[in-house]
């Protein structure tokens, strides 16, 4: 499975088996952990057979049940914190897809265990992502349409709208999609709107372009 592909068909999912993964994906995985760690700065941690995050009521209100791993996304406090955990975090969702897992972003429905991380002084947890077999796959969200998600100046290359097509696969928090993509002379400009953890939308959903558009073919302004 490619990486396009993985974004075509991961969803999001709630509900987990309980089975363990085995060790060579959990290699696998970390070693992305370890690689985006580097390239960002950022103190990403994989959880694994830690049950507790998920087990308090409000994992329950939002309908979570069997999660047993989960990825932390941690960084140091700054402006540019949120949109770092977005787009290496979908990188590693992705990865998780392709080796056959299931994942789901969540933002509050979790219980932070402090003895399972480690959180460094100007540190903190921006969100965790649930991680292992689903019961299902998932179902396919609502898009907006190109249009609505678009500003252009000239001509619309057709990378371009690659990269739109599949930013509009990605997930955001309540599937609010609050996103705007700018063209012009082949560099790009991705700006957020206002909206719950949009900031950490805007950098899962500018992976996505780059996955689609391929990076070769533009600049980011």
């Amino acid at each position: 499975m490619t990486v396009q592909e993985a974004i075509h068909a991961r969803h999001s999912v709630r509900q987990y088996l309980g089975k363990d993964i085995p060790d060579e994906i959990v290699k696998s995985l970390q070693a992305r952990v370890e690689e985006c760690n580097r390239e960002s700065g950022l103190h990403i941690q994989l959880l694994i057979n830690e049950p507790r995050a998920f087990q308090g009521k409000i994992a329950h209100y939002g309908s979570f049940s069997g999660v047993t791993n989960y990825i932390a996304m941690i960084g140091h406090k700054g402006a540019s914190l949120d949109e770092k955990c977005g787009y290496y975090g979908e990188q590693i969702v992705l990865l998780a897809q392709q080796l056959g897992l299931n994942t789901c972003w969540v933002g509050l429905n979790y219980s932070k265990i402090n003895d399972a991380l480690q959180v460094n002084k100007g540190e903190k947890v921006v969100l965790l992502i649930a991680l292992g077999y689903g019961q299902t796959h998932g179902t396919a969200h609502r898009s907006k349409s190109v249009e609505k998600v678009t500003v252009l100046h000239g001509n619309e290359p057709e990378w371009f709208n690659r990269g739109i097509k599949s930013a509009l696969l990605a997930p955001t928090a309540v599937n609010q999609q609050q996103f705007i993509f700018e063209y012009f002379d082949n560099k790009v400009i991705a700006r957020s709107k206002l909206g719950f953890f949009s900031k950490v939308d805007l950098g899962i959903v500018k992976y996505h372009f780059e996955v689609g558009a391929g990076k070769e073919n533009f600049e980011w302004a």
